[in-house]
Parts: C-alpha cells; sequence; structure tokens
C-alpha cells in the first residue's frame, strides 16, 4: 500500500511548538521574584529609597503594570555618591588590567543572557523585539568589550591622565540599556566610579545590569544605581561631591544642566535633541533610500534623538519617492512589540503620544499634507501610526521642533548648495544622512553639513569605536572611541612655575623707590602718544563708546591707553569673524601664514621685549624668555595646523568610518592676565591654527602687548576677520561674548567668579566652553600648548562610509 504525504498545512498543525526564545516568561518571573517593587542598588547592595516612595512601572504595549520603582531623594543620592567616592581610589589603583578583566566579565554576561535582557527592555520601553535582540543588546556588549580594551591601553594611550572621580549619569528612556553601557562602560575603563539614574519609565534592565555587577562581584561602590525621576537626576546634577556629569536628554534639560553646573569645575557631556536631515540626490538609489527612510525614522518607533525626521529631496525625485514611501508604509507592521514580525512598536507614555499627536495637528493646521497608512493602530496601548508630511515650509513648526515620534516630513531642494542650506537651518546639528551615488558630492555635502555624525547610503548606523555627539545646540562631548573616553578624564596637574609677573623677586624690580636708570638695554623713558585701538575685521577701530582707559605700569604710573570696548564694539567683532572663510583655506596656508607671524614677530623682539619690561618690570632676561616663548608657540600651532589629523575608526562594518576634527566656528577667548604676550599668543593661535576665527579680549591688566601685535597680523597676510581684538573691561565684554549665539565656543582664563558666569551664559547656545583660572597654568611649561588646547578647539564629525554590496 502507497503511503501519501500529508500536506504541509497538515504538519504545521500537528507540530508540537517549543516556547519562543523571546517570550516574556523569563522576564516576567525575574520581575516577580526580585520585586514586584525595587529599592535603590548602593554600595553593591539594595535598600530601599529613604522617603519610601515608589511608583509604578508600566508595558507601553498594554498598560499593565510590571512592577514599581523606587523613587530617589537627596538622601538616597548622598548615600550613593559617597559609596562610589569611598570607592574610587581603589578602583582607580586596580590599574588597566585589572579593570579590563571586569568589563570584559560584564561583556560575557550580557551576552549569556542576551535573551533574557532583550525580552525585559522590550517589555518595558515597548520597542520591537527585533530591535533589543538583534541591535541594543550585541551593541551593549560591543561598548564593554571596547572599552575593556581601552582599560588595558590607557596606561600607554592616555599617559598623563588620571580619571576624574565620581561620575553621575542620567539616561534617558528610548535606548535604556544601550544608552547605560554607553556611559558605564567609558567611564569604569579610565578609573572612575558611576552614580547612574535611568529614566524613570524604564529602569529595569539599569536594574537587572545591577544584579549582573553582583553576579561578576564587581568591587561594592563601583556601579550604584538610583531610580527616580527628573528630581533625582537634579539631585546627582546639584550634589557638591560629583565631579563629571554626563547627560542624555532634552535640550531643554540639558540647559539646565549647564546654568546649574556653571562654576562648579564639573565637567559635562551634553547629549541632546536633533532634528537630523536625511538629504537624497536625484541620482540615489530610490529603493533603498525608502529602506534608508524606514530606519531612520520608524526604527524605535521615531523615539532617536538623531532619527532621520527632516527628508530632503531633489525636486526630481521627491514625488516619485513619496509614493514609494507611501506604498512601503502599507507593508509595515504595529503591534505587540514581543511578536518578531513587528516593525513598529508602542510610544512609551501617554504624555509623549499626546505630544506627538498635537504636533502633527499643528503641522496640519500650517498648511502640511498628513498622510498615514490605511491600516489601524492597536487600540490597546499607546501607539502612534507611521506619518509622512509633505507640502512642508521650511520654517513649519514640524520641520523645526524635535517631534520624537514616527513622523518625517518631505520637503525638496534644487541645487546642492540649497540642500546644504536646508540641512543646516535648524538649532540642532546630531546627525545627517546623504543618499547619491555620487561619491565626490556625498563627501562634499557630508563636510558641510554642521553634524556630529553623518552617514551615506546608511543611516543609524553606530559602534563602540566611532564617537557620537552632536554639534550646535544638540550637545556637546562625545560617546564611543577615544573621543568619548576622553570625557572621563583630566591632565594631571603639573607643578606650576612663577612666570613674568608672579612676584617682584623673580622679576628682579624692587621697591617704589628705585630707579631704571643705569640699566642696561633698559626700556626707553618716553615714547610718542599713541591710544591703542580696537582690531576689528582685519582694520583698527575706534569703539564705539568712544572711551578709553588707562594702562597702568608695574610702578601704578601711566604706561598708554587702550580703548575701551563695549557690547556694540563685541558685536562687531562676532560679524567680522564670521564672514571669514577662514575654516575653508587648507592647513598648509594656514601653517604658512602662522610660521610668517613668528617671523614678524621675531623680527620686532626688540620693542616687544621693551615694551615687557617697561610694562611690567621684568628684567631683560624674563622679556627676552617671554618672547622667544611666544615665537616658539606661534611655530609650534603652525607646525600642528596640518598635522592635527583624523582617524579611520575599525567599526565591524564593511565601510570606512571617517573621524574628521572641524573648526567649531567662531570663538571667543579671554586671555589671562598674564604672561601679556605668551598668554595672548597661547590663547589666541591654537583656534586659529585649526580654522577657527576668533574674537579676543585682551589681558585687562596688561593688554599694550596685544594690541601691539596688530601690527603683526596685519603683516602676515593673516585674512581680515580671522583674530579680532577687543580691549576694555572684562565685565562688559563677558556678558556679550558668553551669551552671543553666533559664538559657537568660548574659552576663559581668568577668576573663578568669571569663569561661572561664562559657564552661566553659554547655556543659550550651548557653546562649548573650556574655562580655568589663568594663575593656575604655567603658560611657559609643556602644559601651556598642544594636544589639550587643540582639543579644545576642535570638534570631531564622523562620516560613514560603505563599500561593497
Amino acid at each position: 500500500m502507497t503511503r501519501i504525504a500529508p500536506k504541509v498545512a497538515e504538519l504545521f498543525e500537528t507540530m508540537e511548538y517549543g516556547p519562543a526564545p523571546e517570550a516574556a516568561d523569563e522576564a516576567r518571573a525575574w520581575i516577580a521574584e526580585r520585586g514586584p517593587r525595587f529599592g535603590h542598588y548602593i554600595g553593591g547592595a539594595w535598600c530601599e529609597p529613604a522617603e519610601g516612595e515608589f511608583f509604578a512601572t508600566l508595558d507601553p504595549s498594554n498598560e499593565e503594570q510590571l512592577g514599581e520603582v523606587a523613587q530617589g531623594g537627596p538622601a538616597d543620592v548622598d548615600r550613593a555618591v559617597a559609596a562610589a567616592r569611598a570607592a574610587q581610589a581603589a578602583w582607580r589603583d586596580l590599574g588597566g588590567h585589572g579593570r579590563a578583566r571586569y568589563l570584559y566579565a560584564i561583556a560575557r554576561h550580557v551576552q549569556k543572557h542576551a535573551r533574557h535582557f532583550a525580552t525585559l527592555e522590550t517589555l518595558d520601553n515597548g520597542k520591537p523585539i527585533r530591535e533589543s535582540r538583534d541591535i541594543d543588546i550585541p551593541l551593549v556588549a560591543r561598548h564593554f568589550y571596547h572599552h575593556a580594551g581601552w582599560a588595558q591601553l590607557m596606561e600607554s594611550e592616555l599617559a598623563g591622565y588620571e580619571p576624574l572621580g565620581v561620575a553621575g549619569q542620567i539616561i534617558p528612556w528610548n535606548f535604556p540599556l544601550l544608552m547605560l553601557a554607553w556611559k558605564i562602560a567609558p567611564a569604569l575603563a579610565t578609573g572612575n566610579t558611576v552614580v547612574l539614574k535611568p529614566a524613570e519609565f524604564t529602569s529595569l534592565t539599569a536594574l537587572r545590569f545591577a544584579e549582573l555587577c553582583r553576579e561578576i562581584e564587581l568591587p561594592p561602590g563601583v556601579v550604584n544605581i538610583v531610580t527616580g525621576d527628573g528630581r533625582t537626576g537634579a539631585a546627582i546634577v546639584e550634589h557638591p561631591d560629583v565631579d563629571k556629569i554626563a547627560f542624555t536628554g532634552s535640550t531643554e534639560v540639558g540647559r539646565i544642566i549647564r546654568e546649574t553646573t556653571a562654576g562648579t569645575g564639573k565637567k559635562i557631556s551634553l547629549e541632546l535633541g536633533g532634528k537630523s536631515p536625511f538629504v537624497v540626490f536625484d541620482d540615489a538609489d530610490l529603493d533603498s533610500v525608502v529602506e534608508g527612510v524606514v530606519d531612520a525614522i520608524w526604527f524605535n518607533q521615531g523615539e532617536v534623538c538623531c532619527a532621520g525626521s527632516r527628508i530632503l529631496a531633489h525636486e526630481g525625485i521627491a514625488d516619485a519617492l513619496a509614493d514609494r514611501l507611501r506604498a512601503r508604509m502599507e507593508t509595515l507592521r504595529m503591534g505587540d512589540p514581543l511578536d518578531k514580525g513587528v516593525d513598529i512598536g508602542a510610544i512609551i507614555a501617554p504624555v509623549q503620544l499626546k505630544k506627538i499627536e498635537s504636533l502633527v495637528e499643528e503641522g496640519r493646521e500650517e498648511g502640511a499634507t498628513i498622510w498615514q497608512p490605511s491600516w489601524s493602530a492597536p487600540r490597546s496601548g499607546w501607539f502612534y501610526p507611521p506619518t509622512l508630511c509633505t507640502d512642508v515650509s521650511p520654517a513649519a513648526t514640524i520641520a523645526q521642533v524635535e517631534i520624537f515620534g514616527p513622523v518625517v516630513v518631505q520637503m525638496t531642494f534644487r541645487t546642492p548648495a540649497e540642500a546644504v542650506a536646508l540641512a543646516n537651518n535648524t538649532r540642532y546639528g546630531l546627525a545627517a544622512s546623504v543618499w547619491t551615488e555620487n561619491v565626490n558630492l556625498a563627501l562634499d555635502i557630508a563636510s558641510q553639513i554642521k553634524a556630529g555624525t553623518v552617514w551615506i547610503n546608511c543611516t543609524n548606523a553606530f559602534d563602540a569605536a566611532s564617537g557620537f555627539g552632536g554639534y550646535r545646540e544638540s550637545g556637546f562631548g562625545r560617546e564611543g572611541g577615544r573621543e568619548g573616553l576622553r570625557e572621563y578624564v583630566r591632565q594631571r596637574p603639573e607643578p606650576v612655575e612663577p612666570g613674568p609677573g608672579d612676584d617682584p623677586v623673580s622679576l628682579g624690580v624692587g621697591d617704589e623707590g628705585d630707579s631704571d636708570e643705569g640699566a642696561p638695554g633698559r626700556a626707553p623713558s618716553a615714547a610718542v602718544d599713541r591710544t591703542a585701538k580696537l582690531y576689528i575685521g582685519g582694520r583698527q577701530a575706534r569703539p564705539d563708546g568712544g572711551y578709553s582707559l588707562k594702562v597702568i605700569d608695574h610702578r601704578g604710573r601711566a604706561a598708554g591707553e587702550v580703548a575701551r570696548g563695549n557690547r556694540k564694539d563685541a558685536r562687531n567683532a562676532v560679524e567680522a569673524a564670521l564672514a571669514t572663510e577662514w575654516a575653508r583655506t587648507t592647513a598648509h596656508l594656514r601653517a604658512q601664514i602662522l610660521y610668517y607671524a613668528g617671523e614678524n614677530l621675531d623680527a620686532r623682539r626688540a620693542a616687544f621685549e621693551d615694551r615687557l619690561r617697561a610694562l611690567t618690570g621684568c628684567d631683560a632676561e624674563a622679556a627676552r624668555r617671554e618672547v622667544e616663548a611666544s615665537v616658539r608657540r606661534l611655530f609650534s600651532y603652525a607646525a600642528w595646523a596640518d598635522k592635527w589629523d583624523g582617524a579611520v575608526h575599525r567599526t565591524p562594518f564593511r565601510n570606512v568610518t571617517l573621524a574628521m576634527p572641524e573648526p567649531l566656528g567662531v570663538m571667543a577667548v579671554v586671555c589671562p592676565p598674564e604672561p601679556a604676550l605668551l598668554g595672548f599668543i597661547s590663547a589666541v593661535i591654537p583656534p586659529v591654527s585649526l580654522g577657527n576665527s576668533v574674537v579676543a579680549v585682551a589681558s585687562e591688566r596688561w593688554p599694550l602687548p596685544a594690541t601691539d601685535f596688530q601690527q603683526v597680523i596685519e603683516t602676515s597676510d593673516v585674512p581680515a576677520g580671522v583674530i579680532n581684538i577687543l580691549t576694555g573691561l572684562e565685565e562688559e565684554l563677558l556678558p556679550t561674548l558668553a551669551g552671543h549665539d553666533a559664538v559657537d565656543g568660548m574659552w576663559y582664563f581668568g577668576t573663578p567668579d568669571g569663569a561661572a558666569d561664562v559657564e552661566r551664559r553659554s547655556a543659550s547656545n550651548l557653546k562649548r566652553t573650556w574655562v580655568s583660572a589663568g594663575r593656575g597654568r604655567d603658560w611657559f611649561g609643556a602644559g601651556a600648548e598642544g594636544r589639550e588646547f587643540l582639543r579644545h578647539a576642535s570638534q570631531i564629525k564622523n562620516i560613514w562610509v560603505p563599500y561593497g554590496e
């Protein structure tokens, strides 16, 4: 008798099915066993919140309560910071190899429990399990592996640097465990200890990570997890014994953190909002572009700070692209995030859902055409369908405001120049995507877009080897790679040797009645009366207010007068700096000009030595030493101008990831009070060497060497507007420059109060700042030049260029 084989359909009906790997049973069992009420993890142990307050954490896909999480207060933060401080010295002294072993163990344990972490993340966050399983968790392990390597190499690769101490870290809800890894891995690798606050909506995987720390027997106090809402984050930011704040979240909160930490000496890094352009040229492969849009804006429900939420399409292909997008959107699947076939999961919370709905409706009222698929979103849980907005003005609210949901706007351009202008037409600068088959065009456009990461023919690609962070109001600092590592270290302090002007003994200056008469090579006793002017836009300018200030020498006598600049003069100087094309000149040309400036300063050394002696009272040898050091410094930065190279990151993809240093743009520099000439050169020339244009405020005490340097600038082929020199009262000029929205970075070398004021005012546009007390640095020593100055004068743009099939 012939046996008839069963049909395939019959086989599916009779097969025995095992549990799906992504079934939530294990994650829910963990919640039930460990909770369902979770305390803080402090000093290697679980503890109840000091005030006994808890709040619910919910599953966004069905609104069901998963458990309860502790609300941290000041007492909990105090306890966590104390535990971190107590553990830090031993963790630092463990050495790079010892720390590497622990980081390696963390990576291995993440991999061993990958499915558990993935399902727990999806339950708590609402993102599709495919993303948690295939993207987030592998990247978490990758970060700890990568930073285990940095821990091993720290003593050789970061020689002369030391950990900051205790790092306070505050992370968002869109990538809960991945953001934890981005922050904890570099902090631990460099010898810091951590107090981390996860987002109030998504604390569970951070608490599971705390349990992992116990499993690998990480020393108590090295990692501390304190849960809670914004009040807990504020307590961490304000805590006086925290040395570093790392924050990922909204630009508005980032501003508050910048203002709160001003003058405290805390090092901060801010990874904030974005409105990333997705630029499509007419030669792009539209099928690839469509899938790129899916990854750019519907990945993680659009709850991604670098989401490609602004499609800028060449007008020749814009309609065809929109048609293909609508067709693709019809095939997207939305539903239970634990279903492996789902493309779009749930929005994190009702408050976020209402924000998305409100902004889309505002876009409709402003004239945009809103299109959504014909299918409806699930009724249970917090879901919002993928949305395409066309007929959008570049100034429309939905084209400017970060929506943080699955909503994309489409606009058109005609020329590459217009594409760049539209891409940069936002206050943000986190990321961008460029789509074209012309690699020359791609790299040209990528270099002009103001963003920390630019992807070419791809999007949302991340790796631990490549730094990630923003320009402008997307924040500052980097996470990942060598750049991110430096956010957690500082130079070891060097002993400060007194320079000219520090004390009368070293200067050879006697009491008030001593005389210079008969001293060899003494400064002339009389000179032609001259009031030094401001130097703005390549020419000397009279001050707007029409006032001047007397300059008093070391004996209390008038040595001359300088212009008293005001806020109008400061604004004029910024406008002149903005008008330059210095950043687009070659590094070789900048080097030649700085060498020439060194040559011209050397030719005028006698005049500058005389000026220093007459002004500061230093002896002939001290004056010669300062001028010689100034010439050498000009030569040093001329040498660095074409040698401040980037890198090719070894990211594990078929692509070249180019880390390219770029100038900040317009920089304001408040020069140290002394040494008069060397301090000016040391503060102004590093930014100039890398392509920044500078507005310099000369030493208030002894500004004349800086005004004398105007002649060196004029005779050295320095283009107009590259170096602008203001003189006057610091208290009158500083507020305008620190608060100016067209100033991209500011250095300040003065008083602690002045430093605090600069940091506080910089929050207006979140400009990068570097502040220190002028007398706290030996301007003649090795620590007064080189890489540290160049790092603060540049920012890294990572350009991802895929290749192959």
